[in-house]
């Protein structure tokens, strides 16, 4: 069978009919859900969904009941969809599992199946091999915004411009939190724009109180301003110790990348320029595709310019330090988040009050 990137599986669908059996896995489990609507808006006319649509957990399933399922014929038209969720969840020796595998050597031609592997936990082989097999990664976040743009559309909400770039600083790339987060504000502002007030009031976070707010500080080494930061942005919705710890570690990560990429130039009479180091960490982004970053040209011109304030070994004690919170944070016998993080950062200043 094929195998299919998300925007691929769209492209398909505006050009024929659907596949019997679709296997949708990878990274972004909201882009799952569109893809589903997608192959169940082009497959089953919508006067007849009521009563030719099915969507069942995998693992609550006999052989018996998923052979009646996938063999009932359709009703008043001509294919009908059936959605299996969980299939991450199914044991491959699960007497169901047999039964699908059978099944897809002779599928029925008037149903469409639709198989979703949810998280992002490695597809099943033998589903990826015999089913139209389709990719669902994150998002390179410069498509995040045009994506909670779209969604907002849909919802019938417009942004304004300062509302959106508050709610994607306050969410990140996290489409499902951005999609409940836009469901929330859409009653609250009909046949009006949203305002940044109005975002901030939704997601509880005030100007200057974001999580990039926090980073920022923290890697520019503005100790008391990040240590300050930890419990409003802690406050806000959806946020945890974790989240936080993980942004943080993230931003080491990348500096300590820049640091070395200036080190490594430095016997050659100096580092390379400003703008090379830049298109340098932008090479790394992209190949790498980390998931959770904002725009990647703004992450290359952080780490760049943090990269001056840090020597490698500052780095790599902050990121054992990182290492030592992030055991302190998942402890069942420790909740003080808060402390957690504010002993992390408050030592990362010395260095500019020294210089000072």
């Amino acid at each position: 069978m094929g195998a299919l990137t998300f925007d691929a599986l769209l492209r398909s669908l505006k050009q024929g009919a659907p596949d019997a059996v679709y296997y949708l896995h990878g990274e972004e489990d909201e882009l799952k859900d569109e893809a589903v609507r997608a192959l169940v808006e082009r497959a089953v006319d919508p006067a007849a969904r009521d009563f030719n649509l099915d969507q069942r957990a995998a693992t609550d399933l006999d052989p018996e009941a998923f052979n009646a399922l996938v063999n009932t014929p359709p009703m008043l038209t001509a294919t009908r969809v059936v959605v299996l969720r969980g299939m991450e969840q199914l044991r491959k020796a699960a007497k169901v599992r047999q039964e699908l595998l059978h099944y897809l050597d002779a599928p029925n031609p008037t149903t469409v199946l639709v198989l979703v592997h949810g998280g992002a936990e490695p597809p099943d082989p033998e589903l990826v091999r015999r089913a139209t097999a389709v990719h669902v990664a994150a998002l390179p976040p410069d498509r995040v915004e045009r994506w909670m743009r779209h969604r907002a559309k849909q919802l019938g909400l417009a942004l304004a411009p300062e509302a959106g770039e508050l709610l994607l600083a306050s969410v990140g790339n996290d489409l499902s939190g951005l999609a409940r987060e836009l469901e929330k504000l859409a009653p609250l502002c009909a046949g009006r724009p949203a305002t940044r007030d109005e975002v901030a009031a939704l997601v509880g976070v005030r100007r200057g109180e974001t999580l990039q707010d926090f980073v920022d500080a923290a890697l520019e080494r503005r100790a008391a301003d990040a240590a300050r930061l930890v419990e409003a942005v802690l406050e806000q919705a959806g946020m945890s110790g974790v989240r936080m710890l993980s942004a943080l570690g993230t931003a080491l990560i990348g500096t300590a990348l820049a640091r070395a990429e200036l080190d490594r130039d430095a016997p050659r009479g100096g580092g390379p320029r400003h703008d090379r180091l830049e298109a340098a960490l932008l090479s790394h982004l992209r190949a790498a595709r980390p998931y959770g970053l904002g725009s990647w040209e703004q992450t290359a011109l952080r780490w760049a310019r943090w990269a001056g304030l840090w020597s490698a070994g500052e780095l790599r004690h902050a990121l054992r330090r990182a290492l030592d919170a992030d055991r302190a944070l998942k402890s069942s016998t420790l909740s003080d988040e808060a402390g957690i993080l504010e002993q992390l950062v408050l030592p990362w200043g010395v260095r500019a009050r020294e210089a000072a």
